[in-house]
């Protein structure tokens, strides 16, 4: 499931980014989305990929590749959008946590909570 103003656009400094093309209320559910599930030995050798920015930490020693435009969120924090992790049937939903303008990125802070202040893995750019 995709919400209908979803749509994917380069952004000036972090490749692609998700969009919207009209206004987006608070808490609208705007994805859910298929994961594949793999275990840690395949998550080491996706250490050494390109990839590696794309994971997200499943439960357990886990780690999964999402489906849709999931893993092109670009980070923010605080971000507009905040991703949960379904384990029972294996899929990760986005919801805006705020009012969302048409043409504006949405975004997910990468270390879970859309206010977590915690330094990501990489430099961040403007």
């Amino acid at each position: 499931m995709m919400h209908r103003a979803l749509h994917i656009a380069i952004t000036e400094h972090k490749g692609w980014g998700v969009y919207t093309k009209e206004f987006i209320s608070s808490n609208t559910l705007l994805e859910i989305s298929p994961v594949i599930v793999m275990n840690a030995e395949e998550f080491e050798i996706l250490n050494k990929t390109k990839l590696h920015d794309y994971v997200f930490f499943w439960e357990g020693d886990y780690c999964c590749m999402a489906m849709g435009y999931v893993p092109i969120y670009n980070h923010a924090s605080p971000s507009n959008c905040e991703y949960f992790q379904d384990y029972n049937n294996g899929v990760i939903e986005i919801k805006a946590i705020r009012d969302i303008q048409e043409g504006e990125e949405l975004t997910i802070n990468y270390q879970g909570e859309f206010d977590n202040e915690q330094e990501v893995w990489f430099p961040m750019l403007p």
